[in-house]
């Protein structure tokens, strides 16, 4: 039987609470340039980089929050999937000296994300449901019926690439991104196709353990030796949109939204309490609902993986520990 998490979550959210207060934000390494994005710091070392998954939570193409334990449970559970996929596909993965540390082979990354659906939904500006409702039914340069629901499955899974902007990602189309450079059309269907594939993977195997996989995001590059890798995450808790499978045909039934096992709840609530994209202060976000988010983050590794997670309680910081994981590892 799937290891089952949900009777568990009040002593996972009774970890979380706990550490509020200490979560890691920012580091200061001294391991090559940095470079600094929504939820990861990289330092580049030579032909590697240090990826080091921070517990920042963004969204709406800002940092909202930090949340417990975030950073850990992101890479843990993307380590897990790419050691998972690798006889699929092949990936970056060097090593993980730390469990908020992945050392990974330097590639020349395409700039484009590669986004697999599965579902029609969403509450963000470039959400399929947001732009299904504003009248789009040509998405990508595949053809939409007039008469889908929200939450609901599409026909087969699609592939909608968006650019890589560092503002906000906007939807292209095959041709377009081969017209513009970005690929090859050799590379792009060896891309688009490995992506379809991994998701397949993704989306049967989540269904074992009582998940849906509802869509997710790839990012693939060149190594130095000319291959093509998936690099950055893999079907983590912030690339990809979980639902529980259990309660999903019910609440459907009754019109709601579906159990939600990510940062959705996030989105939701500054949604319904801010505009997110325009305001320029946003109000903070209660502290229940941070360790709420928190608690799901390490329940999904644990449901994913069948594994149980390492609250990792020391007298060491997050940013001392990683150090000295660090300096272990590099010498």
């Amino acid at each position: 039987m799937p290891m089952t998490v949900i009777d568990t979550m009040q002593d996972k959210a009774a970890q979380c609470r706990a550490a509020l207060s200490m979560t890691l934000t920012q580091t200061d390494f001294q391991w090559g340039k940095k470079y600094c994005g929504k939820v990861r710091d990289t330092y580049e070392l030579n032909d590697k980089l240090i990826l080091v998954t921070t517990d920042r939570q963004s969204a709406f193409d800002r940092q909202l929050a930090s949340v417990p334990f975030k950073g850990q449970a992101l890479n843990q559970t993307s380590a897990w999937w790419f050691q998972k996929t690798k006889a699929i596909f092949p990936n970056h993965i060097i090593g993980m000296p730390d469990p908020n540390v992945i050392i990974a082979k330097k590639c020349r990354v395409f700039p484009v994300e590669f986004v697999v659906r599965g579902y029609i939904t969403g509450t963000t500006n470039t959400s399929l449901w947001q732009l299904y409702q504003q009248g789009l039914r040509e998405i990508s340069g595949l053809r939409l019926p007039d008469d889908l629901q929200k939450n609901t499955p599409l026909a087969k899974p699609i592939l909608t690439p968006t650019t890589k902007d560092s503002v906000h990602d906007k939807p292209i189309t095959a041709t377009e991104i081969v017209a513009q450079g970005l690929m090859t059309q050799t590379e792009w269907d060896e891309v688009s196709k490995a992506a379809l594939a991994l998701y397949t993977v993704g989306a049967n195997y989540a269904n074992e353990r009582g998940l849906i996989l509802v869509d997710t995001k790839y990012e693939f590059g060149r190594d130095q030796a000319g291959n093509i890798v998936i690099v950055d995450e893999m079907h983590t808790q912030d690339s990809s949109r979980y639902w529980l499978a259990a309660s999903y045909a019910e609440r459907m039934a009754r019109g709601q939204e579906p159990d939600n096992f990510d940062k959705e709840i996030l989105r939701l609530w500054f949604s319904q309490h801010c505009d997110p994209y325009h305001d320029k202060i946003l109000p903070e976000a209660p502290s229940e609902l941070i360790v709420t988010l928190a608690t799901r983050y390490v329940a999904l590794y644990e449901m994913l993986t069948q594994q149980p997670f390492d609250f990792l309680q020391t007298k060491e910081s997050i940013h001392e520990r990683i150090n000295r994981h660090l300096t272990t590892w590099l010498e």
